[in-house]
């Protein structure tokens, strides 16, 4: 496939709204104006790339309406749909998917962006950060287990009860974790159970992890934890 083969579906598609289409004017692809109305860029790629947005970017310093070009045939566009309508409505281009030899739809318009904060899910991350102690991960790693602040508070509960049942208060004191009773009654790694009311002791698959994470513990234990928001 070559970009001119997306031209012919294109040029038809505008027409059809009542704009004249003239391609390669100066650095743009496809450009079109219908009556006194601002001009509309067109930029095309065979696959939707980052060449292709620095291109739309770039004619953005020229134009406002401003659309990408693809089509819809090429590898990866259903995995990667709302990804691309994403970067694109955030860049305030506009999106236009190329059916060869059969139309074109138009899946975004140009526009300004005004982001939405998602401040639940910042404040988690932030949270997350401040109760993390240390820097337990590395930057960049695939197919590992993450060392989270919960992960960090339940090896702290599990060297607690190295030495058997305690009090949920006495495991919230020795091991400086607020949560510990929400957490051990949660048990999301198997560690703990019940031993009456209250009390709480490691499971088989508890006293396992107490050697297994070991050296974890020790490296752990030897850090000051955040203090902050015990929920």
């Amino acid at each position: 496939m070559r970009e001119a083969d997306l031209y012919p579906d294109l040029k038809a598609y505008l027409e059809a709204q009542g704009y004249a289409v003239k391609a390669e004017i100066g650095a743009c692809d496809v450009m079109a104006r219908r009556g006194d109305e601002p001009a509309v860029v067109v930029e095309m790629k065979t696959s939707f790339s980052l060449a292709l947005v620095m291109q739309g970017v770039a004619r953005q310093a020229m134009f406002d309406d401003v659309y990408l070009a693809v089509p819809v045939a090429e590898k990866g566009w259903k995995r990667r749909y709302k990804d691309i309508v994403a970067l694109c409505r955030r860049l305030g281009l506009g999106l236009l998917a190329v059916k060869i030899g059969a139309g074109v739809e138009a899946h975004l318009d140009p526009g300004p962006y005004q982001p939405r904060r998602a401040t639940a899910r910042a404040g988690r991350l932030l949270r997350e950060f401040e109760r993390r102690v240390g820097d337990p991960n590395t930057g960049g790693t695939t197919g590992v287990t993450r060392m989270t602040a919960y992960r960090q508070d339940a090896l702290r509960c599990l060297d607690a009860l190295a030495a058997g049942a305690l009090k949920a208060s006495d495991v919230a004191k020795a091991a400086a974790v607020g949560r510990a009773q929400s957490l051990m009654a949660a048990d999301h790694y198997g560690w703990f159970e019940r031993a009456s009311r209250g009390v709480y002791r490691l499971t088989p698959k508890g006293q396992d992890a107490l050697i297994e994470h070991q050296d974890e513990i020790a490296r752990l234990m030897c850090q000051t934890p955040t203090e902050g928001p015990t929920a």
